[in-house]
């Protein structure tokens, strides 16, 4: 189950007024008045609730792959990623050594490792 307070009580206020509308059909008022009123009282907390989930933007930014070799495919292998909010850098994962490199700037056209001194791509112009 979900540790996020947010979700749970939302669902557990559905649940509750679902079961709330089961009991009135029942002919069981008195539970189904208790039952119903508070599965709209967790609706609201639940709705009221700021949801936790994600990452902060401090997070974001500071956010950095793990080190690690990548497997073998047939070929060099490595990992990209550029953030796509300013400032706009670039952190390449070698696949042979497993080295983290940040570079400022989008993925440049060609780059070779300075832990292992491999190309790991280039892009020719045509």
């Amino acid at each position: 189950m979900s540790l996020n307070p947010r979700e749970n009580l939302i669902l557990g206020g559905f649940i509750c007024i679902s079961f709330g509308a089961f009991f009135t059909v029942a002919g069981v008022y008195t539970l189904a008045s208790t039952v119903g009123v508070l599965g709209i009282l967790l609706f609201i907390v639940g709705m009221s609730l700021k949801s936790n989930i994600g990452m902060s933007d401090a997070e974001v930014r500071s956010w950095r792959p793990e080190e690690g070799q990548l497997p073998d495919a047939g070929r060099v292998m490595y990992r990209v990623d550029v953030t796509i909010d300013e400032p706009i850098e670039s952190t390449i994962v070698c696949g042979p050594c497993g080295k983290v490199t940040v570079q400022q700037g989008p993925k440049p056209d060609s780059f070779t490792c300075p832990q292992c001194n491999i190309q790991l791509w280039s892009i020719e112009e045509e």
